[in-house]
């Protein structure tokens, strides 16, 4: 029998997210209309980059004074009046109608005239009203009944580049428990890391204080250096790097592109030489090459540019068999962009941010279309996020592998670690019910 569940009320409000900045959330409510009955609300914030690549989906802000240029009203505006009325009525168990419907009434092909930041809340909101109404979990509306792969955290430990005001030139260090036989193993083993790492930063006289995502920002030398601090506080957790711990790192390549000279140009490195520090392709290529030798470096985001094809082929040639490289500013969740990074081998895995391309229903395509192909997939947050811990169930609807949400000291990245933990407790139960009825 097919269901028809219609969208009664749509309402967008501007809230803030992890950085004090204003972001959208939207509240969605479904029902069948029975008198009597008010109908189940679904609701969804919508996260923020700061590292962001240049062909990601539009956020609309509003400029101007509010904020400091940074509001989000405009946005509000959109979903509450021109959104809302192109979907009051429609069936919010058809996702995939929903977001056409969504794109259709923005017109362009980036989300600019809406944004994409008021087409997501709305597309997330649908989906986790349906989820609600039919009252099952929603990684299982997204997934299916099958669902129940956890992903391993790609716990962010150390932070730099646009992600803290420290020397640290790439901007992201992490840690992955591939050793661990669960994902509340996993958590904990990284958690164990990370008070490890503190205490040796105390020790040395070091800053403990924390970047966007909550790793610690000490100023250290270079990668080299900062591995090396890593691969001491994994001993000291107990842990053994390689066998039971990996290393990932996002270098945020784009971010240290300097076009005139065509090379990548280290700040923090260059300060402490007193001489500017460039390298080309070539020489990024071969500095990873050696990062990977001296240490378990398992995975490398965005080691080049978004805009450099010739050198991810090249780089994915001389490291794809050894190390996952994944493209995050040069897919940005997007199908055009990952079937060209197919074709020319570009790249192993992708980075998938909803925000990135604006819809539930597209993000699913991504990831499917990356499965197909071969590539690994890593579901990512913001920088900028809220407690809404709807990319924890996506990993899981997907059975991505691996997720990608910060470090574990600050509550908007502990909210996915903790659904996932949930999710994992109602997964077992669930296992163990189906175990006791065949026996």
């Amino acid at each position: 029998m097919h269901r028809y569940l219609p969208i009664r009320r749509v309402y967008a409000r501007e809230i803030l997210d992890s950085r004090g900045n204003p972001t959208i959330e939207v509240e969605v409510t479904v029902g069948e209309g029975i008198i009597g009955t008010e109908g189940v609300t679904g609701r969804a914030m919508v996260p923020s980059g700061a590292s962001t690549g240049k062909f990601e989906a539009v956020e609309l802000r509003d400029e101007g004074e509010r904020y400091g240029g940074k509001g989000v009203s405009k946005a509000v505006a959109h979903v509450n009046q021109e959104i809302a009325e192109a979907i009051l009525g429609e069936n919010a168990l058809e996702q995939a109608h929903i977001d056409q419907i969504l794109l259709d009434t923005d017109g362009t092909e980036n989300k600019e005239r809406l944004g994409a930041n008021a087409i997501l809340g709305v597309s997330m909101a649908v989906a986790r009203a349906a989820a609600m109404s039919l009252r099952i979990p929603l990684y299982q509306y997204l997934g299916g009944c099958y669902t129940k792969k956890l992903p391993i955290p790609m716990m962010n430990i150390l932070n730099g580049g646009c992600h803290a005001d420290n020397t640290v030139d790439f901007q992201e260090f992490m840690i992955m428990p591939t050793g661990a036989a669960s994902f509340s193993e996993g958590l904990e083993m990284c958690v164990n890391i990370y008070h490890c790492l503190k205490k040796q930063l105390k020790e040395r006289g070091l800053s403990t204080g924390v970047g966007d995502e909550g790793g610690f920002a000490p100023d250290l030398k270079d990668a080299d250096e900062t591995l090396s601090l890593l691969m001491e506080a994994v001993r000291e957790a107990g842990y053994e790097p390689g066998t039971q711990i990996g290393f990932t790192m996002d270098a945020a390549a784009s971010e240290l592109y300097a076009p005139e000279k065509k090379a990548y140009y280290f700040p923090g490195e260059s300060m402490r030489t007193e001489i500017p520090v460039m390298r080309d392709a070539a020489e990024m290529i071969a500095f990873y090459e050696q990062l990977v030798k001296k240490y378990p470096l398992i995975s490398i985001e965005d080691g080049l540019h978004e805009e450099d094809w010739e050198g991810w082929t090249k780089m994915t040639e001389a490291l794809g068999d050894r190390v996952q490289l994944v493209g995050d500013d040069l897919f940005v969740t997007n199908v055009k962009r990952l079937e060209k990074g197919i074709c020319q081998k570009a790249g192993n895995a992708i980075l998938i941010k909803l925000n990135q391309i604006g819809t539930v229903t597209e993000t699913l395509a991504v990831i499917e279309l990356a499965f197909k192909s071969g590539y690994q997939v890593v579901i990512s947050h913001r920088s900028g996020e809220t407690e809404d811990s709807f990319i924890a169930d996506l990993a899981v609807a997907t059975g991505a592998g691996q997720i990608k949400t910060g470090a574990p000291c600050r509550s908007e990245r502990n909210a996915k670690y903790n659904q996932l933990l949930r999710i994992q407790e109602e997964l077992e139960k669930s296992e163990g019910a189906a175990g006791e009825e065949d026996s």
